[in-house]
């Protein structure tokens, strides 16, 4: 194994990060120094630049900026408020009442705009006031708010799941589809396990039961909303339209329902449309550069290097598992999960072939754990989302955070060691 390429590629990374020098150039300048200690400067600079390019070239690609868009229409069309109005009825009598149905609607809203900073924006401004009001500390709103957001990332419509698709060369998106289902629901019920003892434990305000009438008129209010869900994931299931082609599916839909519920007008389009363009080059200027930067690993035979490091210390799948675990944990504290999952996926990705784990349970098993470093300093996004909308600090947010960790961290070790629970929903359709 080569030392200079990998130490090159890690040690200038790792500095121009702490440069403050954006991540998807610091992966891009990264790459170019990398591909300089094999050849000339031209060529090295060319073959970066094409790479991020042809990285790009992808018709799954397309689904991302159109889910992104049917976020934004989600998040300005009233869905939110829906959701929640129809979690209060199912959970609001129950200690933690307002934690649990922050955590319901943060499922709902995160599965159905497919975005955790959306669904912690919408649900910590919304719910947040209401959380104090009824005696909940800021800082435990903030932690529930924060934690559960990340739910939507597993559930499907997911982006990030079509991300890992493109990584890993091609698994089929309906397959993971299916499979974030499960452990997205998991995870969900874990926390609000921890938030229910929590809030006993602390007394919080219980709120009043609802009748079957109030249930059945915030679910008829809410159904459209949910229905989403339905004609995607149902429409991709039954091969009817691509990933893709459900993602335009979701933005005329979304677009329908702003309007029918007359929270978007034609006013509203033009920041709407400039707001997911501002999203979408970010996103796709990370997954160029991160396409190069895995181009720049494979032609210095990296993976592969990796692979046989691996395996040398261990062929037994539950040690094997466990390291690669620990090492997403820390590498979702220092980087975003978009580039995350682009670098490191074809790093892992031929260790767990050759130990016969299925490429889908282990695109699971990843997204799970950079979830968690969503929720962590010092580039947890979704955390500075929370925090911020919470008016708090990151001090005062991670008492209440480490048990909600730990319920993720059990979600993570229960979906890594129990295949079934990520295969089961794909092999009973025949994915």
């Amino acid at each position: 194994m080569e030392l200079l390429p990998v130490l090159v590629l890690i040690l200038s990374f790792l500095v121009l990060l702490t440069m403050g020098v954006p991540v998807a150039w610091s992966i891009a300048i990264s790459s170019l120094l990398t591909m300089l200690v094999s050849i000339p400067m031209w060529p090295a600079l060319t073959t970066v630049s094409q790479r991020m390019g042809s990285g790009l070239d992808s018709f799954s690609l397309l689904a991302i900026p159109f889910f992104i868009l049917a976020g934004q229409l989600m998040n300005k069309g009233g869905i939110a408020n829906r959701l929640i109005a129809f979690a209060k009825t199912l959970v609001g009598s129950l200690p933690g009442g307002l934690a649990l149905i922050n955590i319901i609607s943060a499922m709902l809203m995160g599965a159905i705009a497919g975005s955790a900073m959306a669904s912690a924006s919408a649900m910590g401004s919304i719910l947040g006031p209401e959380m104090e009001r009824e005696g909940y500390s800021r800082e435990f709103g903030a932690a529930v708010n924060i934690a559960s957001s990340t739910t939507g990332l597993i559930i499907p419509p997911s982006n990030i799941l079509i991300v890992y698709s493109l990584a890993s060369g091609g698994v089929s998106i309906a397959a993971l589809f299916l499979a974030g289902y499960v452990p997205g629901i998991l995870t969900g019920l874990l926390l609000m396990f921890v938030a229910y003892v929590w809030a006993k434990k602390k007394k919080y305000k219980v709120g009043t039961r609802s009748t079957i009438k109030q249930i059945f008129k915030t679910f008829i209010d809410a159904f459209p909303s949910l229905m989403l869900l339905v004609v995607v994931i149902g429409g991709i299931v039954a091969g009817i339209f691509t990933a893709t082609e459900a993602s335009a599916i979701a933005v005329l839909y979304t677009l329908i329902l702003g309007f029918w519920y007359k929270e978007i007008s034609t006013k509203d389009i033009p920041k709407i449309l400039l707001d997911s363009c501002g999203t979408t080059a970010i996103v796709m200027l990370l997954i160029g550069a991160s396409m190069s930067m895995s181009w720049v690993m494979s032609y210095e035979n990296i993976p592969q290097n990796m692979s046989d490091l691996l395996l040398g210390v261990s062929e037994n799948k539950i040690v094997i598992l466990l390291i690669i675990n620990l090492v997403l944990l820390l590498v979702g504290i220092f980087m975003d999960m978009t580039p995350a999952v682009l670098i490191f996926t074809p790093i892992f990705l031929p260790i767990i072939t050759k130990l016969g784990i299925d490429p889908i349970q282990f695109g699971i098993v990843m997204i799970l754990n950079l979830c968690v470093g969503l929720c962590t300093p010092p580039v947890g996004s979704v955390l500075f989302v929370g925090v911020g909308i919470a008016n708090t600090t990151i001090e005062k947010v991670v008492r209440p955070l480490v048990p909600l960790f730990v319920a993720m961290i059990i979600s993570l070790l229960l979906v890594t060691y129990f295949p079934g629970l990520s295969l089961w929903l794909p092999r009973l359709f025949d994915l």
